[in-house]
């Protein structure tokens, strides 16, 4: 029921393992690869490789930042770690990220070359500021896009970053330069905290953020393109459970790329997520997962779509949380009383806001029309 048809290659399931320190090598993505996942992507492969600075992973419990750049394995040396990658089988997506259209075509002939199913393109970068100025500008998109399918015969997928004014132009002229897939979207420029003892920031510098904390922009992004272009879409951005992969599903993503769980909970959160995804079809009967692509874009609308509602917070026959009062603290309309054990809702006061039907922790509360 998971087997997915992605870039023209044939996935046991849609769960992809994205770029990052994870897979960095041949080593590491046969091991993803035999954790389950669909396919895998390797990190980032530049001209040039970087030493990493120290440290430069940091979590809490919503999420990650880091300021890793890109694979310190040198091109010529990702021959022998694509054939160990690829030596049980299994589908490998190659990473390069460059600054010019000529750079990325080398790179990426060359992983084309030792065996690579497919390219992505990353065209930002959250831990400089070069590489996100091309993520903002289509025309240099285009550009980088349409060299690289020009000259390799494998599918292009481009990863597009949050950090522009309009994703769906972006995603446009990665069509119309005959790019394969739009992924979406890369980690998040960002600071995770400061030590406010100390003033020290979590890493002394800016860096990328991932996990819970991403996962709504990228959402948002996907529906956004799915809303504007007509091409396929990799999802990525705070992917721990099933249920976040249904999400970007249901927004139109045809498959979707999980990474910090990988890095934080193991490998076998791969198979976590899967199991999840195989008994929420069970459960509702569904043949293929690609039957539920797109399906909450039908209840999703613009602003200027909305109506003004008569919309009132109702009182369900359920028994309040012990203890609790935050619905009645919450209410920014002052709509909410406490009568002993129990709940009352003033329909005047009541604006139908609908913030109480989600602080509730005993879900008694329910907007009615």
């Amino acid at each position: 029921m998971l087997k997915t048809n992605f870039l023209g290659l044939e996935l046991k399931n849609p769960i992809i393992v994205a770029a990052g320190p994870w897979n960095r090598d041949g080593t590491a993505l046969k091991e993803s690869l035999a954790s389950g996942a669909g396919a895998v992507v390797t990190e980032s492969i530049v001209s040039d490789a970087l030493l990493d600075v120290r440290p430069r992973i940091a979590c809490d419990k919503n999420g990650a930042q880091n300021i890793r750049l890109y694979s310190d394995i040198q091109i010529e040396g990702w021959e022998r770690e694509m054939s160990i990658a690829k030596s049980n089988g299994g589908i490998v997506i190659a990473s390069v990220s460059a600054h010019t259209p000529s750079e990325l075509v080398y790179l990426a002939s060359k992983l084309e070359k030792f065996g690579a199913d497919a390219i992505e393109i990353s065209v930002s970068n959250p831990m400089g500021e070069g590489l996100e100025v091309v993520a903002s500008h289509a025309d240099v998109v285009y550009e980088m896009t349409k060299e690289v399918v020009s000259a390799v015969k494998l599918p292009v997928m481009v990863k597009l970053s949050q950090n522009t004014t309009n994703i769906s132009k972006v995603a446009k002229a990665v069509k119309a330069a005959g790019g394969s897939c739009v992924s979406a979207i890369n980690a998040v420029r960002g600071i995770l905290g400061v030590d406010i003892e100390s003033a020290q920031p979590t890493l002394s510098t800016y860096g990328g953020i991932s996990g819970e904390y991403i996962r709504p922009l990228g959402l948002a992004s996907v529906a956004t393109i799915s809303q504007t272009v007509d091409i396929p879409i990799c999802g990525i951005g705070g992917i721990s459970k099933g249920k976040h992969a249904l999400e970007y599903m249901m927004l139109g993503a045809s498959a979707v790329q999980i990474g910090t769980t990988v890095m934080v909970e193991g490998r076998e959160s791969i198979s976590g997520i899967i199991g999840e995804m195989e008994d929420w079809c069970e459960k509702h009967n569904i043949a293929s997962i690609q039957d539920i692509r797109g399906k909450a874009l039908e209840n999703l609308k613009s602003f200027d779509e909305m109506k003004i509602e008569p919309a009132v917070s109702t009182v369900k026959s359920v028994p309040c949380t012990e203890n609790c009062d935050k619905c009645r603290v919450a209410c920014l309309y002052d709509a909410i009383t406490r009568e002993e054990d129990n709940v009352v809702v003033d329909s005047v006061k009541c604006s139908g806001c609908g913030l109480c039907t989600f602080i509730c922790p005993a879900k008694k509360l329910k907007l009615e029309w």
